[in-house]
């Protein structure tokens, strides 16, 4: 039997409001190396890689003495970017999750398909635009531009909650653990999973 690729990748991405370098494994440990200037971001990607068992590590800096936007948004990209490089040809994969993770008081969903068409579904209704200095609005930033470029289709869907942080975590709890569903290879599965022959 042929020994199973390696399912990783990296990416570095320069512009004139990010420096960032970001590293990403699909068949990982769960550790995370985080350096960002978002310390609530640092630990949303803390969570998504825990619970998704992947490797990731993050070196962004940005022009936070702005806002948080730009880094967000770019961490987004690039961690798209590196889950697609890392899923290859998607021979063999489930394609699809569907996850619920309750933290505390709330509820999260995220229903997920590597399809390689991206979509974004986002459905949250948070009861502060805060969390410290964290905008919640940049959560969608952040999750769409992942869908963009990791080609996926994806809906987030936060059913319940009182409390922000607890809310959003859930979102990240369960974005790992469906993109480590979805990505897991079923020995089933031949080929492609698609009726087309390709994804």
């Amino acid at each position: 039997m042929a020994e199973q690729a390696i399912r990783a990748a990296d990416v570095a991405r320069k512009t004139n409001e990010t420096d960032i370098t970001l590293a990403f494994a699909l068949d990982g440990t769960g550790v995370s190396k985080l350096e960002t200037d978002v310390p609530f971001l640092n630990h949303m990607l803390d969570l998504f890689t825990k619970h998704g068992q992947f490797d990731l590590t993050v070196e962004a800096r940005g022009d936070v003495d702005i806002d948080d936007h730009h880094t967000v948004e770019d961490i987004g990209i690039c961690l798209g970017q590196t889950i697609r490089d890392a899923l290859g040809d998607k021979r063999g994969i489930k394609r699809y999750a569907s996850v619920f993770v309750p933290m505390d008081e709330a509820l999260a969903q995220v229903v997920l398909d590597l399809s390689n068409r991206p979509h974004f579904e986002y459905r949250a209704a948070y009861p502060s635009q805060q969390v410290g200095s964290f905008s919640t609005e940049l959560v969608h930033e952040f999750l769409w531009k992942l869908a963009l470029e990791a080609r996926m289709t994806l809906h987030v869907i936060v059913h319940y909650g009182h409390n922000t942080h607890h809310m959003i975590e859930a979102v990240f709890k369960a974005l790992g653990r469906a993109l480590d569903e979805a990505s897991t290879v079923d020995p089933r599965v031949q080929g492609v999973p698609s009726t087309k022959g390709v994804l």
